[in-house]
């Protein structure tokens, strides 16, 4: 037995996990078209599934919101603005001429 058959190559390693995680093209037309078809259906399909998420995550909210507000009463007229205001006096600055 010699030592060189237990001998570790690290340039050997690097180039066959480089080569083997490098993407490549595939050298026919229609593969390559394939390939740009079934990617896009895969990038349609999550972004429909996030449209999807999102819509369903702000209906929620809203019925939370109904839910909580539901035996309070409702304001009478429809002008009528609930809310506590707060009178804010004209600044004190002189004018600019």
């Amino acid at each position: 037995m010699s030592a060189q058959s237990f001998r570790f190559d690290p340039t050997w390693f690097r180039s066959r996990v480089s080569a083997a995680a490098s993407p490549r093209k595939p050298r026919q037309r229609w593969l390559r078209a394939v390939f740009g078809i079934v990617g896009l259906a895969v990038l349609l399909v999550l972004v429909m599934f996030s449209v999807v998420l999102g819509a369903a995550m702000i209906a929620a909210g809203l019925l939370y919101r109904l839910w909580r507000r539901r035996g309070q009463p409702l304001a009478r007229d429809a002008r009528v603005v609930e809310g506590e205001y707060r009178v804010v006096d004209a600044p004190r600055l002189p004018r600019a001429h």
